[in-house]
């Protein structure tokens, strides 16, 4: 784990600067910028997924949710021609339309089917993975314990893929009181866009209760929540202010404004725009922590990085814990164009 002192250029950011004031502090204003941050492979993925598609197949493309949970993302694709849709049951029949990266649970895909839909399969490999682990477990006559947030799309379609054997664990509290049938036959798995540190107490809590609690065969966290996490902590321990780029409904956006706190930030605020920041938030803070969510892409955080440099603070300062240059492959329906052209990245890999 290692620190990267650099003075990063500001981006060239269109719009009003000016907004926040250079008010005067007791030391030297600075940034700590956590890397990594931003777009995950999965989230990039899916993205791209929606791109393809309408090149492919022209507009409209309709995504069953949000394809990621980012407001910015989804008004883009807006722009380009993707309507987004609650159910498979607004999508006209025959219509190609995309699962997001969340994943959906099997009747979902059936209902797609059953109306002629084109289905696109954009879900997160890491998310796959779950649903396979839950199939597993439940053929061999488990009692599934799915750590997560009841009425998060991911639990739901994990839960779909065996709603007799699953049942939802929503925080450690709910850990106390949760009931099985059978303790010697009962194994956990978890959303992937937890807290580490809370779904760890969830388990310790769990285990205290079932002694014979399984473990997955491999952690259900992705790493890149968890690598966003291990960065941010090691930021807030030196930030008067953690300022966390991502969408309400981003469990893993939420997740690190309480990782902030918990780990020595005397504030964490989340933004979705630069322009929500606000000028008391800066009130006699020195350091500013910046990072964003796995659904965020990179122009926002640069956003928010303008906005606090016409605050004063200029130097920034990237605290980087790990490097990651995963890429996934594209659904198989995107992996060549019109003309049956290979595209470069069909296959996935690791970036150059």
């Amino acid at each position: 784990m290692s620190s990267t002192a650099v003075r990063l250029p500001l981006p060239h950011i269109p719009g009003p600067r000016g907004r926040l004031q250079d008010n005067p502090v007791p030391g030297h204003k600075k940034v700590l910028l956590a890397s990594p941050r931003g777009y995950c492979a999965g989230v990039d993925r899916a993205v791209i997924a929606v791109e393809k598609a309408l090149e492919r197949f022209g507009a409209p493309v309709y995504v069953r949710k949000q394809i990621v949970h980012n407001i910015h993302v989804v008004t883009e694709l807006e722009s380009k021609g993707a309507i987004f849709v609650e159910e498979v049951d607004e999508v006209p029949e025959g219509s190609h339309v995309v699962f997001s990266a969340h994943g959906v649970s099997p009747a979902v895909v059936s209902e797609a089917a059953d109306r002629g839909l084109q289905a696109i399969d954009a879900t997160c490999p890491l998310v796959t993975k779950v649903h396979r682990e839950a199939v597993r477990f439940a053929r061999d006559d488990f009692e599934i314990l799915l750590i997560g947030h009841e009425g998060h799309e991911e639990v739901e379609g994990t839960a779909g893929e065996a709603p007799e054997h699953i049942t939802v664990v929503n925080s450690p509290d709910h850990a106390d009181v949760v009931e099985v049938k059978d303790p010697s036959k009962v194994v956990w798995l978890s959303q992937t866009t937890l807290s580490v540190d809370e779904t760890m107490e969830t388990v310790r809590r769990l285990r205290t209760r079932f002694p014979d609690l399984q473990d997955p065969p491999s952690d259900d966290i992705c790493y890149a929540t968890q690598n966003r996490q291990v960065a941010i902590k090691k930021v807030a321990k030196g930030a008067d202010l953690v300022i966390v780029v991502g969408s309400a409904n981003s469990s893993n956006s939420v997740r690190l404004v309480e990782v902030a706190l918990e780990y020595g930030a005397k504030a964490s605020y989340r933004v979705d725009y630069a322009h929500e920041i606000q000028q008391s938030w800066l009130d006699g803070v020195e350091t500013v922590g910046v990072t964003s969510g796995a659904s965020v892409p990179e122009i926002l955080v640069e956003e928010v990085l303008s906005e606090l440099a016409g605050a004063g603070y200029r130097d920034v300062e990237q605290i980087r814990t790990a490097e990651e240059d995963l890429i996934f492959s594209l659904p198989k329906e995107l992996r060549q164009d019109a003309g049956g052209r290979r595209d470069d990245r069909a296959l996935g890999g690791r970036r150059s």
